[in-house]
């Protein structure tokens, strides 16, 4: 594909670009529509996001309206994204830093309150395909911070963690269980225990975290995100 005009943006571009001007980045754009930074970037200088404008017109049209909530904004793209098709006319797999599609790589997966509410089912492949790749899980919870059990940084709620938590304005906190440089959790144990909630994600981790003593029983997930990747030694 030829080089984008400057002087003539193409619809993704000059949507994205409504966007900074109302003060988001290109890189939270990116992060809104679930792609890769670099993409958005190749809005501008390849004309490249012809199957974005959908979910990008829709973002606009909250932002002007006054929505300025990241997971809302996400939840709203997410629903608007026409997804590229493959010459057969399948939809084509959505590839990006944090997920690849074969046993041995990494994968990622986040659901705000909306996909929460019907227990994040799409994180239920992350933690199943690893599992069966022998690999290693992490976690961040987000929650109201009174729902936690422990203070924030206590080496009983996520020791070994730097960093673990992160306080908001709106009085939740994130908190990280587990990493790649403390090992992670066994993936394989945590397919049984989504198995176990019938494939609901949040449950599963809700039933983790008073089971461990690091939520209240009413505990309310808000925000959670999955990592997941196999060790080099299993590859």
């Amino acid at each position: 594909m030829s080089p984008a005009d400057p002087s003539r943006p193409n619809e993704a571009a000059r949507l994205t670009q409504e966007l900074v001007d109302q003060g988001f980045t290109r890189r939270q754009v990116a992060k809104l529509l679930g792609r890769d930074a670099s993409l958005v970037s190749q809005f501008f200088t390849k004309g490249k996001g012809a199957s974005m404008v959908g979910a990008l017109r829709q973002l606009v049209r909250a932002v002007r309206g006054g929505e300025r909530d990241i997971e809302a904004l996400a939840g709203i793209a997410e629903a608007n994204t026409a997804r590229r098709r493959t010459k057969a006319g399948q939809k084509a797999r959505v590839r990006g830093k944090d997920t690849v599609g074969e046993a041995g790589g990494s994968m990622a997966g986040r659901a705000g309150r909306q996909a929460i509410r019907s227990g994040a089912s799409h994180l239920a492949p992350v933690v199943h395909e690893t599992g069966q790749a022998g690999g290693r899980l992490a976690f961040t919870v987000r929650m109201k911070a009174d729902q936690f059990v422990y203070s924030a940084g206590s080496e009983q709620d996520s020791g070994g963690i730097r960093r673990g938590f992160v306080p908001r304005s709106d009085g939740t906190e994130e908190r990280t269980y587990g990493s790649s440089s403390t090992g992670g959790f066994d993936a394989a144990e945590w397919s049984r225990r989504v198995a176990d909630h019938h494939g609901d994600v949040t449950e599963a981790m809700k039933a983790w975290l008073v089971e461990t003593g690091r939520a209240v029983e009413d505990a309310d997930i808000a925000y959670l995100e999955v990592r997941a990747w196999v060790p080099e030694e299993r590859r």
